[in-house]
């Protein structure tokens, strides 16, 4: 994978979040945060982070994938227990994807995005996390954004959405009420500023 920077152009965004715009304020995307995992010609694909499944914990995941019985489910590692489950995106909500800091790597399945971000689809990892041997930060997105070529695109010069670069609080960190704002100010938008002009070619 060829991340951003190091492409021609410069023009592709992977490792950044993308920002919804007041525009997408019906739907999945409404004041959604999307760290985008990769970004090419022919698509993007990205994991909302600031929305969490309040139904689903981790640790019954676990026993409902069969990784542990739920007579262990107790005795799972303390940082097991506190990893968060996300609503990823609206496509493929039945499929797990982790996004976890670098000191974890498994060959051929994980992904590095940035230098200190990643993600591994596989269940592995989740093997991993239920032996205290996973990586030391990590979220469980269900379900993604994708983009097909030249949607997404389309989509920022519609003023759908804005972009900012990411950090790994954005993305692991429990405020998940303030994300979006933060987002924003790490680029200096006001939230009021960008709602009046909602609705404006």
């Amino acid at each position: 994978m060829v991340r951003g920077s190091e492409k021609s152009g410069g023009d592709y965004l992977d490792g950044q979040m993308l920002i919804a715009m007041p525009s997408l304020q019906d739907g999945p995307f409404a004041r959604s945060l999307v760290y985008l995992c990769a970004h090419r010609a022919d698509g993007a694909m990205g994991i909302i982070v600031n929305q969490t499944a309040p139904a689903v914990k981790f640790p019954e995941l676990l026993v409902q994938l069969g990784i542990v019985n739920e007579s262990e489910s107790i005795l799972l590692p303390r940082r097991a227990g506190e990893i968060k489950v996300l609503r990823g995106g609206p496509v493929e909500t039945g499929r797990g994807f982790v996004l976890h800091s670098s000191d974890f790597f498994i060959d051929n399945s994980t992904l590095p995005i940035a230098d200190d971000i990643c993600l591994t689809a596989t269940l592995d990892i989740l093997k991993a996390i239920a032996k205290g041997d996973g990586p030391e930060k990590a979220v469980l997105a269900l379900g993604y954004a994708g983009w097909s070529s030249g949607q997404l695109e389309a989509e920022i010069r519609a003023n759908g959405w804005l972009h900012c670069p990411a950090d790994a609080n954005l993305i692991f960190d429990d405020d998940f009420s303030t994300k979006y704002d933060r987002a924003l100010a790490k680029i200096g938008v006001n939230l009021a500023t960008l709602s009046g002009a909602a609705g404006r070619a």
